[in-house]
Protein backbone atom coordinates (compact mmCIF):
# COMPACT_ATOMS: atom_id res chain seq x y z
CA UNK A 1 0.00 0.00 0.00
CA UNK A 2 0.98 3.67 -0.29
CA UNK A 3 1.32 3.98 3.52
CA UNK A 4 3.63 0.96 3.64
CA UNK A 5 5.81 2.39 0.88
CA UNK A 6 5.96 5.84 2.51
CA UNK A 7 6.94 4.31 5.86
CA UNK A 8 9.65 2.14 4.33
CA UNK A 9 10.89 5.12 2.30
CA UNK A 10 11.04 7.22 5.50
CA UNK A 11 13.12 4.65 7.37
CA UNK A 12 15.32 3.92 4.36
CA UNK A 13 15.68 7.59 3.40
CA UNK A 14 16.63 8.66 6.93
CA UNK A 15 19.24 5.89 7.17
CA UNK A 16 20.56 6.88 3.73
CA UNK A 17 20.91 10.62 4.48
CA UNK A 18 22.30 10.40 8.02
CA UNK A 19 25.07 7.97 6.99
CA UNK A 20 25.95 9.77 3.76
CA UNK A 21 25.35 13.52 4.18
CA UNK A 22 28.98 14.61 4.96
CA UNK A 23 30.20 12.73 1.86
CA UNK A 24 27.40 14.23 -0.26
CA UNK A 25 28.35 17.72 0.94
CA UNK A 26 32.00 17.09 -0.03
CA UNK A 27 30.82 15.81 -3.44
CA UNK A 28 28.78 18.96 -4.25
CA UNK A 29 31.58 21.30 -3.07
CA UNK A 30 34.20 19.47 -5.16
CA UNK A 31 31.93 19.26 -8.23
CA UNK A 32 31.13 22.97 -8.29
CA UNK A 33 34.51 24.33 -7.11
CA UNK A 34 37.16 21.72 -8.05
CA UNK A 35 40.00 24.30 -7.88
CA UNK A 36 39.36 24.98 -4.18
CA UNK A 37 40.07 21.44 -2.98
CA UNK A 38 42.94 18.99 -3.60
CA UNK A 39 40.88 15.97 -2.59
CA UNK A 40 38.38 14.57 -0.10
CA UNK A 41 40.65 15.01 2.98
CA UNK A 42 41.47 18.61 2.01
CA UNK A 43 37.74 19.32 1.52
CA UNK A 44 36.84 17.86 4.94
CA UNK A 45 39.68 19.73 6.73
CA UNK A 46 38.90 23.11 5.10
CA UNK A 47 35.15 22.75 5.70
CA UNK A 48 35.73 21.93 9.37
CA UNK A 49 38.19 24.83 9.84
CA UNK A 50 36.02 27.41 8.04
CA UNK A 51 32.47 26.40 9.01
CA UNK A 52 32.83 23.78 11.76
CA UNK A 53 31.14 20.37 12.08
CA UNK A 54 27.72 21.79 11.09
CA UNK A 55 29.21 22.57 7.64
CA UNK A 56 29.07 18.85 6.79
CA UNK A 57 25.33 18.76 7.47
CA UNK A 58 24.32 21.85 5.46
CA UNK A 59 21.27 20.97 3.39
CA UNK A 60 20.29 17.99 5.57
CA UNK A 61 16.62 19.02 5.80
CA UNK A 62 16.07 19.29 2.00
CA UNK A 63 18.24 16.16 1.57
CA UNK A 64 15.91 14.24 3.90
CA UNK A 65 12.79 15.62 2.17
CA UNK A 66 14.33 14.82 -1.24
CA UNK A 67 15.30 11.30 -0.24
CA UNK A 68 12.00 10.40 1.41
CA UNK A 69 9.94 11.95 -1.42
CA UNK A 70 12.09 10.33 -4.12
CA UNK A 71 12.06 6.89 -2.50
CA UNK A 72 8.30 7.06 -1.77
CA UNK A 73 7.56 7.83 -5.44
CA UNK A 74 10.31 5.51 -6.69
CA UNK A 75 9.25 2.39 -4.80
CA UNK A 76 5.54 3.12 -5.33
CA UNK A 77 6.06 3.50 -9.07
CA UNK A 78 8.52 0.56 -9.12
CA UNK A 79 5.67 -1.91 -8.41
CA UNK A 80 3.45 -0.18 -10.98
CA UNK A 81 6.27 -0.19 -13.58
CA UNK A 82 6.94 -3.88 -12.90
CA UNK A 83 3.32 -4.55 -13.95
CA UNK A 84 3.86 -2.48 -17.13
CA UNK A 85 6.99 -4.55 -17.91
CA UNK A 86 5.00 -7.77 -17.31
CA UNK A 87 2.35 -6.55 -19.74
CA UNK A 88 4.96 -5.62 -22.36
CA UNK A 89 6.69 -9.03 -22.17
CA UNK A 90 3.31 -10.82 -21.98
CA UNK A 91 3.45 -12.61 -18.62
CA UNK A 92 0.87 -12.75 -15.82
CA UNK A 93 0.85 -10.55 -12.69
CA UNK A 94 2.53 -13.08 -10.38
CA UNK A 95 5.45 -14.03 -12.63
CA UNK A 96 8.85 -13.15 -11.14
CA UNK A 97 10.72 -10.75 -13.40
CA UNK A 98 14.34 -11.24 -14.42
CA UNK A 99 17.06 -8.95 -13.06
CA UNK A 100 17.14 -7.08 -16.39
CA UNK A 101 13.34 -6.60 -16.41
CA UNK A 102 13.46 -5.30 -12.80
CA UNK A 103 16.19 -2.86 -13.86
CA UNK A 104 13.94 -1.59 -16.70
CA UNK A 105 11.03 -1.15 -14.24
CA UNK A 106 13.28 0.84 -11.87
CA UNK A 107 14.45 3.00 -14.74
CA UNK A 108 10.82 3.85 -15.72
CA UNK A 109 9.94 4.58 -12.07
CA UNK A 110 12.85 7.02 -11.68
CA UNK A 111 11.36 9.34 -14.34
CA UNK A 112 8.37 9.98 -12.00
CA UNK A 113 10.67 10.42 -8.99
CA UNK A 114 12.61 13.18 -10.81
CA UNK A 115 9.63 15.55 -10.54
CA UNK A 116 9.76 15.56 -6.73
CA UNK A 117 13.55 15.26 -6.53
CA UNK A 118 14.66 18.22 -8.68
CA UNK A 119 13.30 21.12 -6.51
CA UNK A 120 14.51 19.67 -3.19
CA UNK A 121 17.92 18.80 -4.63
CA UNK A 122 18.33 22.32 -5.97
CA UNK A 123 17.81 23.76 -2.46
CA UNK A 124 20.15 21.14 -0.94
CA UNK A 125 22.98 21.78 -3.43
CA UNK A 126 22.73 25.56 -3.01
CA UNK A 127 22.96 25.30 0.78
CA UNK A 128 25.92 22.92 0.53
CA UNK A 129 27.94 25.20 -1.79
CA UNK A 130 26.80 28.58 -0.37
CA UNK A 131 30.09 29.15 1.48
CA UNK A 132 32.11 28.54 -1.72
CA UNK A 133 29.85 30.86 -3.74
CA UNK A 134 30.65 33.66 -1.26
CA UNK A 135 34.38 32.81 -1.07
CA UNK A 136 34.68 32.90 -4.87
CA UNK A 137 32.91 36.30 -5.01
CA UNK A 138 30.11 34.96 -7.23
CA UNK A 139 27.53 36.16 -4.69
CA UNK A 140 27.90 38.79 -1.97
CA UNK A 141 25.22 37.70 0.50
CA UNK A 142 24.62 33.99 1.11
CA UNK A 143 21.45 32.30 2.41
CA UNK A 144 21.87 30.23 5.55
CA UNK A 145 18.50 28.55 5.89
CA UNK A 146 16.21 26.40 3.77
CA UNK A 147 13.50 29.06 3.85
CA UNK A 148 15.86 31.87 2.73
CA UNK A 149 17.02 29.76 -0.25
CA UNK A 150 13.39 28.92 -1.16
CA UNK A 151 12.41 32.60 -0.89
CA UNK A 152 15.42 33.60 -3.02
CA UNK A 153 14.47 31.16 -5.80
CA UNK A 154 10.83 32.36 -5.84
CA UNK A 155 11.81 36.05 -5.89
CA UNK A 156 14.44 35.62 -8.63
CA UNK A 157 12.94 32.97 -10.93
CA UNK A 158 9.43 32.16 -9.72
CA UNK A 159 8.18 28.59 -9.02
CA UNK A 160 9.77 27.24 -12.23
CA UNK A 161 13.18 28.25 -10.80
CA UNK A 162 13.06 25.09 -8.68
CA UNK A 163 13.27 23.03 -11.87
CA UNK A 164 16.67 24.35 -12.98
CA UNK A 165 18.68 21.26 -13.89
CA UNK A 166 15.56 19.13 -14.60
CA UNK A 167 16.87 17.76 -17.91
CA UNK A 168 20.21 16.79 -16.34
CA UNK A 169 18.38 15.23 -13.35
CA UNK A 170 16.33 13.12 -15.80
CA UNK A 171 19.49 12.23 -17.76
CA UNK A 172 21.03 11.06 -14.49
CA UNK A 173 18.04 9.24 -12.99
CA UNK A 174 16.74 7.14 -15.91
CA UNK A 175 19.98 5.33 -16.90
CA UNK A 176 21.27 5.57 -13.31
CA UNK A 177 18.34 3.69 -11.82
CA UNK A 178 18.56 1.04 -14.51
CA UNK A 179 22.07 0.37 -13.19
CA UNK A 180 20.91 0.82 -9.56
CA UNK A 181 18.12 -1.75 -9.58
CA UNK A 182 20.02 -3.97 -12.04
CA UNK A 183 23.12 -4.02 -9.80
CA UNK A 184 21.01 -4.61 -6.66
CA UNK A 185 19.01 -7.50 -8.19
CA UNK A 186 22.08 -9.11 -9.81
CA UNK A 187 23.93 -8.94 -6.50
CA UNK A 188 20.97 -10.48 -4.61
CA UNK A 189 20.77 -13.26 -7.23
CA UNK A 190 24.49 -13.92 -6.72
CA UNK A 191 24.15 -14.13 -2.92
CA UNK A 192 20.93 -16.19 -3.06
CA UNK A 193 22.63 -18.78 -5.35
CA UNK A 194 19.43 -20.66 -6.20
CA UNK A 195 17.53 -19.94 -2.95
CA UNK A 196 14.78 -17.30 -2.62
CA UNK A 197 16.09 -13.73 -2.51
CA UNK A 198 13.69 -13.04 0.38
CA UNK A 199 15.76 -15.32 2.62
CA UNK A 200 18.89 -13.17 2.44
CA UNK A 201 20.34 -11.89 5.72
CA UNK A 202 21.47 -8.33 6.57
CA UNK A 203 25.07 -8.58 5.27
CA UNK A 204 24.16 -9.72 1.70
CA UNK A 205 21.40 -7.06 1.60
CA UNK A 206 23.83 -4.37 2.77
CA UNK A 207 26.42 -5.42 0.17
CA UNK A 208 23.78 -5.68 -2.60
CA UNK A 209 22.45 -2.18 -1.83
CA UNK A 210 26.01 -0.83 -1.76
CA UNK A 211 26.80 -2.51 -5.08
CA UNK A 212 23.61 -1.10 -6.69
CA UNK A 213 24.46 2.41 -5.47
CA UNK A 214 28.04 2.12 -6.77
CA UNK A 215 26.77 0.99 -10.21
CA UNK A 216 24.46 4.04 -10.37
CA UNK A 217 27.18 6.60 -9.61
CA UNK A 218 29.89 5.09 -11.82
CA UNK A 219 27.44 5.17 -14.75
CA UNK A 220 26.12 8.73 -14.39
CA UNK A 221 28.66 10.74 -12.39
CA UNK A 222 29.59 13.29 -15.13
CA UNK A 223 25.86 14.05 -15.64
CA UNK A 224 25.47 14.66 -11.89
CA UNK A 225 28.49 16.97 -11.93
CA UNK A 226 26.89 19.11 -14.67
CA UNK A 227 23.57 19.11 -12.76
CA UNK A 228 25.26 20.37 -9.57
CA UNK A 229 26.97 23.19 -11.47
CA UNK A 230 23.74 24.30 -13.15
CA UNK A 231 21.77 24.27 -9.87
CA UNK A 232 24.44 26.02 -7.78
CA UNK A 233 25.98 28.50 -10.25
CA UNK A 234 22.56 29.70 -11.48
CA UNK A 235 22.38 31.55 -8.11
CA UNK A 236 24.82 34.08 -9.55
CA UNK A 237 22.91 34.68 -12.79
CA UNK A 238 21.83 32.92 -15.97
CA UNK A 239 23.46 29.53 -16.44
CA UNK A 240 23.64 27.63 -19.74
CA UNK A 241 21.74 24.35 -20.12
CA UNK A 242 23.09 20.81 -19.91
CA UNK A 243 25.01 20.69 -23.21
CA UNK A 244 26.38 24.24 -22.84
CA UNK A 245 27.65 23.55 -19.31
CA UNK A 246 29.04 20.14 -20.28
CA UNK A 247 31.00 21.56 -23.27
CA UNK A 248 32.31 24.53 -21.22
CA UNK A 249 33.62 22.27 -18.43
CA UNK A 250 35.34 19.89 -20.90
CA UNK A 251 36.87 22.78 -22.91
CA UNK A 252 38.09 24.92 -20.02
CA UNK A 253 38.86 22.35 -17.29
CA UNK A 254 39.23 19.01 -19.09
CA UNK A 255 37.26 15.76 -18.88
CA UNK A 256 38.61 14.90 -15.40
CA UNK A 257 36.79 17.93 -13.94
CA UNK A 258 33.54 15.99 -14.56
CA UNK A 259 34.81 13.42 -12.04
CA UNK A 260 35.64 15.88 -9.23
CA UNK A 261 34.33 14.50 -5.93
CA UNK A 262 33.97 10.91 -7.19
CA UNK A 263 35.80 9.41 -4.18
CA UNK A 264 33.44 10.75 -1.45
CA UNK A 265 30.50 9.83 -3.71
CA UNK A 266 31.58 6.19 -3.98
CA UNK A 267 32.11 5.95 -0.20
CA UNK A 268 28.70 7.53 0.38
CA UNK A 269 27.03 5.41 -2.33
CA UNK A 270 28.12 2.16 -0.72
CA UNK A 271 27.31 3.16 2.87
CA UNK A 272 24.07 5.06 2.20
CA UNK A 273 22.51 2.67 -0.33
CA UNK A 274 23.48 -0.36 1.73
CA UNK A 275 21.65 1.29 4.66
CA UNK A 276 18.73 2.28 2.39
CA UNK A 277 18.03 -1.22 1.05
CA UNK A 278 18.63 -2.89 4.41
CA UNK A 279 16.12 -0.54 6.10
CA UNK A 280 13.71 -0.85 3.14
CA UNK A 281 13.73 -4.67 2.99
CA UNK A 282 13.45 -5.18 6.76
CA UNK A 283 10.72 -2.58 7.33
CA UNK A 284 8.84 -3.99 4.29
CA UNK A 285 9.04 -7.53 5.74
CA UNK A 286 7.93 -6.30 9.15
CA UNK A 287 4.93 -4.46 7.72
CA UNK A 288 3.98 -7.33 5.42
CA UNK A 289 3.89 -9.60 8.51
CA UNK A 290 1.58 -7.11 10.26
CA UNK A 291 -0.71 -6.95 7.20
CA UNK A 292 -0.80 -10.78 6.99
CA UNK A 293 -1.69 -11.07 10.70
CA UNK A 294 -4.90 -9.01 10.24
Amino acid sequence: SATLLTSTACSGGTACVMTGQPFDTAKVKMQTFPDMYKGIVDCFVKTYKQVGFRGFYKGTTPALVANIAENSVLFMCYGFCQQIVRRIVGVDRKTKLSDLQNAAAGSFASAFATLVLCPTELVKCRLQAMHEMQLSGKIIQGHDTVWSVVKGVIQKDGPLGFYRGLSSTLLREVPGYFCFFGGYELSRTFFASGRSKDELGPVPLLLSGGFGGSCLWIAVYPVDCVKSRIQVLSMAGKQTGFMGTFVTVVRTEGVLALYSGLKPTMIRAFLANGALFLAYEYSRKLMMKQIDSY
